[in-house]
């Protein structure tokens, strides 16, 4: 089942979701609300709520990921047109009629998403500091921005997976034209 349907636009990004996100959220829910159980030793509907919102976080990172694609696609000239979610990631939709492009503008496109999330990141492990000293939720959510876009949206998406950034990073990096 490929069907995919519009939740509209975002940020001048038209935004689409296949069914079997639903069965990704759930998969997800399960797996952070377990993760919260056992990490924080949270009651049962404690775990769940804190595994709710960390899966609504999940797919805002992704968005930032996305949208930090679609910043890089501007500049180059070849913007994207929207993000397709999938199970628990996106991928980023260019026009069908888009003309063969230079390796070039191929990596700058693919490089935006992970520097965005390793940005996000960044940001993430300075309120980390900055919470530590008071600890709490805000902590452990701060810990959880770090977290998740540094090692799956930043780091994660630069594995040569198949599906990845790394993916479209190496099979163009070998075509690019050197600097004179």
């Amino acid at each position: 089942m490929n069907k995919k349907f519009s939740l509209g636009q975002i940020a001048g990004l038209w935004v689409y979701v296949r069914i079997n996100v639903f069965l990704g959220v759930l998969i997800l829910w399960g797996a952070f609300s377990g993760l919260v159980y056992f990490a924080l030793k949270l009651t049962p509907m404690a775990s769940l709520a804190m595994g709710l919102g960390a899966v609504f976080l999940h797919y805002a990172f992704e968005f930032w990921h996305q949208y930090s694609h679609a910043a890089a696609a501007h500049r180059t000239g070849y913007p994207m047109e929207g993000v397709l979610y999938t199970w628990v990631l996106a991928m980023s939709l260019y026009p069908r009629n888009e003309p063969e492009l230079p390796a070039e503008v191929h990596i700058r496109r693919a490089i935006g998403g992970p520097l965005g999330s390793l940005a996000l990141g960044l940001f993430g492990g300075i309120l980390t500091w900055a919470l530590h000293p008071f600890g709490g939720i805000l902590y452990h959510i701060a810990w959880f921005i770090f977290l998740e876009n540094l090692l799956v949206f930043g780091l994660g998406a630069l594995l040569p997976l198949g599906f990845t950034d790394g993916n479209t990073l190496l099979k163009y990096w070998k075509h690019r034209k050197p600097n004179p």
